[in-house]
């Protein structure tokens, strides 16, 4: 299934990806940090809700609350418990 999640309080707006069964492919954050955003999807390709929110949950981006990192863990599990 893909599924699209607009980010909440991060300097990207979207994240897209595509989620079977729990394991999350295809990674695509739309603006942000252009670096990071290459990186994050490279690093979590093919893992699973569980391993994305063990590794990038909670990870903070300066006084914001949240990251990207942190937004697509969030986005993951919406997607997983939407699922089942």
């Amino acid at each position: 299934m893909h599924y699209t999640y607009q980010t909440k309080g991060t300097c990207s707006t979207q994240i897209t990806f595509d989620i079977n069964d729990d394991i999350i492919t295809n990674v695509e954050f739309t603006g942000g940090c252009n670096g990071n955003l290459k990186a994050v999807p490279r690093l979590v390709d093919g893992m699973t809700v569980e391993e994305i929110e063990s590794k990038i949950k909670g990870v903070q981006c300066g006084m914001r609350g949240t990251s990207c990192a942190d937004q697509l863990a969030t986005a993951v599990r919406m997607a997983y418990d939407s699922l089942h």
